[in-house]
C-alpha cells in the first residue's frame, strides 16, 4: 500500500493507530493479511480518506493544495472546482475584504486632506 511513505508516518505509528502490532501492519501493507472493517475505518480516519479510497488505493494520496504559489488563473481554476456553496463563501469573504480596503483608502484620503 505504501501509506506510511506517502504520509511520512512510521509503520509503528499507523499500526498503533489501527490497533495492531508492527508485524501485523507490515503484513497488511504486503497484502498477506486482510484489514478488518474496524482497522479499515481507523486507517481511513488517520489518512483523511474514505474507506473506498483505501480499498481502491492506486498509490497516489492527494497532496495538500496550496493556492498562494499559483498564478491568478490557476487560483481561479482551483476556486471554480469547489462546490457552489464553498465558492459563494469565498466570494463573500473577498467582497468583505475589498469593501473594507476601499473604506480604509477613502478615509485615509479624506482624513489626509483635512
Amino acid at each position: 500500500m505504501g501509506f506510511c511513505t506517502e504520509k511520512n508516518l512510521k509503520q509503528i505509528e499507523v499500526a498503533t493507530h489501527i490497533g495492531v502490532d508492527k508485524s501485523a501492519y507490515s503484513k497488511i501493507e504486503k497484502g498477506t493479511r486482510a484489514l478488518t472493517i474496524e482497522e479499515l475505518q481507523k486507517m481511513a480516519q488517520l489518512f483523511g480518506m474514505t474507506t473506498d479510497q483505501i480499498l481502491n488505493y492506486d498509490g497516489k494520496i492527494p497532496r495538500e493544495v496550496v493556492i498562494e504559489d499559483k498564478t491568478a488563473i490557476e487560483q481561479i481554476n482551483l476556486i471554480n472546482q469547489l462546490d457552489e456553496e464553498d465558492r459563494n463563501i469565498i466570494f463573500k469573504m473577498i467582497d468583505k475584504m475589498l469593501t473594507t480596503k476601499k473604506f480604509k483608502e477613502f478615509f485615509q484620503k479624506n482624513v489626509a486632506s483635512l
